[in-house]
């Protein structure tokens, strides 16, 4: 069973590793969803007026909002790569478990938002006057616990949609519903921490993303295999 797990752990690896190389290279990914999450931040700051709560109540929103329209560019990309010249075809047929592959492509997809957010947050922080060193180890954690569930959902039901002809049409309506727990849970806290929450206020909300994160790495592991065979 160990010999078993290191296997998965390492082919998933190596499909991580895959894709994030295919991206250092053309930088299309993290390119045109960092300009794009840039933007809504950007949009979002001069369209609310500047008041005493528009930090609290109006950066939270920006930051998922550009947090989740980036993911879907994220996903949509990554999947198109692997219907070009039949690259899905051989990873199907070649030696690699189907968690494998799903590991894989979750931990593509979390790098790709994870570096978004890096540019999107420090953006946010400057429009909307946030202490980011004040607030940073906080919103950290919420972000990373908020990207691993929209990762592991998005890689699910990327493999789901992969064949279809308006696979980012369906994607998103797919996705985004089941997205809402996680999306209303980073909201809710990172409002809670621009608003001066200390880290033990947040359990509540650590524990919903946290179950929220098992949930759809559970889910996807189970139902993968399933869905990328049919």
């Amino acid at each position: 069973m160990e010999r078993v797990r290191a296997k998965v752990l390492r082919d998933a690896m190596l499909i991580a590793s895959k894709d994030l190389l295919i991206e250092a290279r053309t930088r299309e990914i993290v390119t045109t969803a960092g300009f794009f999450a840039a933007l809504v931040a950007i949009l979002t700051s001069v369209a609310f007026t500047e008041g005493a709560n528009t930090t609290r109540r109006i950066a939270p929103g920006a930051i998922w909002i550009a947090v989740a329209f980036a993911s879907i560019l994220a996903l949509g990309r990554t999947w198109q790569r692997e219907r070009e010249d039949s690259a899905l075809l051989g990873l199907l047929v070649s030696p690699v478990r189907r968690s494998a592959l799903f590991l894989g492509k979750a931990v593509g997809v979390l790098a790709f938002v994870l570096v978004v957010e890096a540019i999107v947050v420090p953006i946010v922080a400057l429009l909307f006057h946030v202490d980011l060193p004040q607030v940073g180890g906080a919103l950290a954690i919420v972000l990373l616990l908020g990207t691993v569930g929209v990762a592991a959902t998005g890689t699910l039901f990327g493999a789901m949609t992969v064949r279809t002809r308006a696979r980012d049409l369906v994607l998103a309506t797919v996705l985004f519903p089941l997205l809402s727990p996680t999306l209303l849970s980073g909201v809710a806290a990172t409002r809670e921490i621009f608003s001066g929450a200390a880290i033990g206020e947040l359990r509540d909300y650590f524990v919903l993303l946290g179950a929220f994160d098992a949930v759809s790495v559970i889910g996807g592991l189970t139902l993968f295999g399933a869905l990328i065979d049919d």
